[in-house]
């Protein structure tokens, strides 16, 4: 059953101001100089920064690519100089602040976190025990991902997710293709949560966030980057199993957010939930219910009742676009014996 039609992005139009000091702190002096050219209009469209060994820098907005250069933005690569190793190596020392040993654990996930909750991704060459990831050696790229607080972005399907009287929340699933706002919208919908929606008679709720790739919060030395409300805490670089059942055993949520699950385990640990009267909000990747249900790992779900509510988001009007709310469909009945 759907509950609202499709609408305009939540999140689109030109970003809020980023502070791009943090992001100029890690670059090399070369780079520096050259994004300190970028205008004011470009910061507040930036998105990514990309940094590949032996090619341009590439920029990129929501519409449009460019390179940098020593003028700045330019948007072409031709004579554009190209990125060192010993430049893309400077900038993960600078990030970890001269210590990979204490940043192990994110770097073996991939990534680095930046005061003001922008992200580094990185890449190079992995290298694997027993099946698992150990670490990463000779890193060749580096994408600065930049973080800009968004206002707003839940109102608009919040009232779906809520039930009135008494008031409560539904446990939802957030599912969209990547890139297409599903941390933005966890973000709205975490901070209008803990804040309270008189609009909907909603109290504020006690809220926990299991920040597993540190990417809802943006914590940096444990601190949330990210406004998520008053009344919400934050499980950064936890697990998402783990850090469900830490929650319903430490920290007493009225609700649960979370990203991205997928794995064997984040089922059980969503039923553990629901047996403790505490709804969850999380996403997944996909462009349907169907497709997330047809997962082996996340079959169950297509045979139970755990998510009321379903979120369907596109990039069709730009990132955040809401295309649909809706009752996931009710499971198969037993076939008759």
């Amino acid at each position: 059953m759907s509950l609202r039609e499709p609408a305009v992005s939540t999140v689109a139009g030109d970003g809020a101001y980023v502070d791009p000091t943090p992001i100029l702190e890690v670059l090399p002096t070369r780079l520096r100089s050259w994004a300190q050219r970028l205008s004011p209009g470009v910061w507040r469209q930036l998105e990514e920064i990309r940094l590949r060994v032996n090619q341009p820098v590439q920029l990129l907005t929501a519409t449009r690519e460019g390179f940098l250069g020593a003028d700045g933005w330019l948007a072409h690569p031709e004579q554009v100089p190209l990125v060192m190793r010993a430049e893309v190596e400077q900038i993960v020392r600078l990030a970890s602040q001269h210590s990979l040993y204490a940043h192990e654990e994110q770097i073996r996930q991939g990534f680095l976190t930046l005061p003001g909750g922008h992200r580094l991704g990185l890449a190079g060459r992995v290298v694997v025990e027993q099946g698992r990831v150990r670490s990463l050696q000779f890193i060749s790229s580096v994408s600065i991902r930049l973080h800009r607080p968004v206002n707003g972005g839940a109102e608009s399907v919040l009232p779906s997710l809520v039930a009135p009287h008494p008031p409560y929340v539904y446990s939802t699933l957030v599912i969209s293709p990547p890139g297409c706002g599903k941390t933005t919208l966890l973000r709205g919908l975490t901070r209008a949560l803990a804040n309270g929606a008189a609009c909907l008679s909603l109290p504020p709720r006690n809220v926990v966030v299991v920040d597993e790739r540190s990417e809802l919060a943006g914590s940096w030395q444990g601190v949330p980057q990210s406004d998520l409300g008053l009344r919400t805490d934050v499980l950064d670089g936890c697990p998402k199993a783990e850090g469900i059942v830490w929650a319903l055993r430490a920290l007493a949520p009225h609700v649960i957010v979370t990203d991205e699950i997928g794995r064997a385990e984040d089922v059980p640990a969503l039923l553990e939930a629901e047996r403790a009267g505490v709804a969850v909000i999380a996403s997944a990747h996909g462009s349907s219910w169907q497709e997330v249900v047809s997962r082996p790992l996340l079959a169950p779900l297509r045979t139970s009742r755990y998510f009321r509510r379903a979120v369907l988001l596109s990039r069709r009007q730009g990132p955040g676009t809401v295309e649909q709310v809706f009752v996931p469909p009710s499971p198969p009945a037993p076939a008759a014996s």
